[in-house]
């Protein structure tokens, strides 16, 4: 069976669980993106200890267990949660050979804030208090992920020349970076046009566009980043012909909080 095969075989009903509970919200919703950020608390740390400066992980599961269980009081201060995890993201990439990152101290904070922050965010874009409209929106934010994720790989595959972190991930190429921007606008527009009554207006289309297909990549170089000075291909093998969840969800850590800050700031600003 070939990586192409597992990947199918793995992703079609992963996506379906992941679309069902999602339609669900509520409770079993949520539940799902913090088991999710337990498994990669544990996947950060494994990866941390293979550069021997493993993270405090009682320290690092408390501060995120505080972020998930104190959401309310996190999110009063929703404008600036973005810039915490692109600091982390930018630390993480060009600072990673300064002694910074391999220091308990940025590695415990690392694994407490990046992706638990990220994870709770991505919760958040459900909105509960709007019902199945939330759903929309958190289903805009996964199509346009996934649209843009398909077609840089097949942009870079077929018109890649151009490198874009050859240092950290050599197969990533300008020419599959901006044909990623056309997944994310089909996504989007998948998204918008399903939903009948999309809670916002078509041209957030543009600037929601913009946001997945910078911060995504950014993300997904971020987990590259980790893993070349780990000295490991994936995250874990959790899932098969994918790796580990860090691995899946490496673009969407990053791009939704700059997504909830959009999509929050439109729907308050309208009321």
């Amino acid at each position: 069976m070939n990586d192409l095969t597992k990947r199918i075989l793995i992703a079609v009903p992963a996506a379906a669980l992941l679309l069902w509970l999602t339609w669900q919200g509520g409770t079993p919703f949520r539940v799902l993106f913090i088991l999710i950020t337990a498994i990669t608390i544990w996947e950060v740390h494994r990866m941390f200890r293979e550069l021997k400066s493993p993270d405090l992980l009682i320290i690092s599961v408390l501060i995120a267990s505080g972020i998930w269980f104190a959401s309310d009081y996190i999110l009063s201060v929703y404008f600036l949660l973005p810039f915490v995890l692109l600091g982390f993201s930018l630390i993480l990439i060009f600072w990673r050979n300064r002694g910074v990152v391999a220091s308990p101290l940025f590695s415990t904070l690392f694994n407490g804030i990046y992706a638990p922050l990220g994870f709770l965010l991505i919760a958040e874009i459900r909105f509960p208090e709007m019902g199945q409209q939330g759903f929309w929106l958190i289903l805009s934010l996964f199509l346009m992920i996934w649209g843009n994720d398909v077609f840089a790989y097949f942009g870079g595959k077929n018109f890649g020349r151009h490198a874009m972190a050859p240092k950290i991930s050599p197969k990533k190429t300008w020419e599959g970076f901006f044909s990623g921007f056309a997944g994310a606008i089909a996504g989007f527009s998948i998204a918008f046009f399903a939903a009948g009554d999309f809670p916002l207006p078509y041209w957030v289309c543009g600037p929601a566009v913009l946001i997945v297909s910078i911060f995504g990549p950014l993300g997904d170089i971020t987990a590259s980043s980790l893993k070349r000075l780990a000295g490991v291909k994936d995250s874990s093998s959790l899932l098969p012909g994918h790796g580990g969840f860090f691995d899946r969800f490496d673009s969407m850590i990053l791009s939704a909080p700059f997504i909830f800050v959009l999509y929050f700031y439109l729907m308050h600003s309208a009321v």
